[in-house]
């Protein structure tokens, strides 16, 4: 009967698992939903928001000297991670933070420092284990992120960037493919390259003359920022959508090899429950043989 409750209990245990991991999943699933929809969905305007920056650079014919646009010496790196808050995403974060390390040490290898703006818990503890400095953590983002939520890290880097604390910017963050599938990516985002922006121009070159109010600098001045802060929100849509897909996936499997453990400590329990009862009757006529 020992063997009975022990296996009794074990699966008690796996049910009440089952219920969170189910609990979970849904949970996910739903949050999955409501913020898949962001997805790509800026994705024509930070191409427009390009196109009129190349096209006002090429137009305008001068040579800005806008603090995004500062092309220098990369003495210091800066990296923006995307991470969770929380585990129990099957390998969301141990892929992307293997491979923004990965990042970060091929910049060491070129002889940049190093500075570290961690989005999400699991970033910032992930590097500063391994001794590297957080410029700058952002914790518990929102589930369903608003273009307010790369605000604070928008200002943030044009600050950092602009006196010189960063000489270059990179953002590393899991690309959203499907829910079972995300890819991590690292994306330089500072300096700006208007050349490389006007080269995507040359199928349609920009050929009409345009007379700028107040003037192409202050346009500039006023774009940049603001595309910059769409390549940061477009990253952290990315990057959530894929955490709620990767514990809905995660959460999913536990769920279903909870069941499957079910079914078979179920048969185990009822075999050994039928070898107690068999036991017992022969006990019985046993005992009965010997009294008569």
């Amino acid at each position: 009967m020992a063997k009975t409750r022990e296996i009794k209990r074990r699966m008690t245990s796996i049910t009440n698992t089952r219920q969170i991991t189910s609990a979970m999943k849904m949970v996910s699933a739903s949050k999955l939903r409501r913020a898949q929809v962001f997805v790509g969905a800026g994705e024509q305007y930070r191409n427009k928001l390009r196109q009129v920056i190349a096209q006002v650079a090429q137009a305008s014919g001068q040579i800005f000297d806008h603090p995004l646009l500062d092309q220098r010496e990369v003495k210091k790196a800066g990296f923006v991670i995307f991470a969770s808050d929380k585990g129990l995403a099957g390998g969301y974060n141990s892929n992307l933070l293997n491979f923004a390390l990965d990042q970060v040490q091929a910049a060491e290898a070129r002889g940049a420092a190093i500075g570290i703006i961690a989005v999400g818990r699991k970033a910032t503890d992930f590097f500063k284990k391994r001794g590297y400095t957080i410029d700058l953590a952002a914790l518990e983002t929102a589930d369903v992120p608003e273009i307010s939520d790369s605000n604070e890290l928008t200002n943030h880097i044009i600050e950092a960037y602009g006196t010189g604390y960063y000489d270059e910017v990179t953002v590393i963050y899991q690309q959203f493919k499907s829910a079972m599938s995300q890819t991590p990516v690292a994306v330089k985002v500072l300096p700006f390259d208007t050349d490389e922006m006007s080269g995507e121009q040359k199928d349609a070159p920009y050929t009409d003359d345009y007379i700028f109010e107040p003037n192409a600098a202050e346009i500039l001045e006023a774009l940049l920022p603001m595309y910059l802060s769409n390549q940061l929100y477009a990253a952290l849509v990315d990057a959530k959508v894929g955490e709620h897909g990767a514990r809905m996936t995660a959460m999913t499997a536990a769920t279903d090899n909870a069941t499957d453990l079910l079914a078979t400590l179920e048969i185990t329990y009822n075999r050994a429950r039928q070898t107690a009862i068999t036991n017992e009757i022969t006990e019985i006529v046993a005992g009965a043989d010997a009294l008569g």
